[in-house]
């Protein structure tokens, strides 16, 4: 089985608030994260995820004072 191309990430609202929940589209960069698993990221390259083969989300800083919030959920696209 090959790499994913794109996962779908939901994130949560903002805490303490119903607010809906945001959806992002990553793409595979063709390059491998820290933890040796691809790495993922929107058309924008702000959200950045090293993503592996059991769904697992890591989220990477893309700049300086950064601090990314955690997914709830990662989905492969076709």
């Amino acid at each position: 089985m090959g790499r994913v191309r794109r996962y779908a990430l939901t994130f949560p609202g903002d805490p303490g608030s119903h607010g809906p929940q945001d959806v992002v589209v990553v793409k595979d960069t063709g390059v491998d994260g820290p933890g040796g698993h691809p790495v993922y990221a929107d058309d924008s390259g702000i959200v950045r995820a090293e993503i592996s083969d059991r769904g697992e989300v890591r989220m990477l800083a893309s700049g300086g004072h950064q601090t990314p919030r955690t997914p709830m959920q990662a989905e492969a696209l076709p």
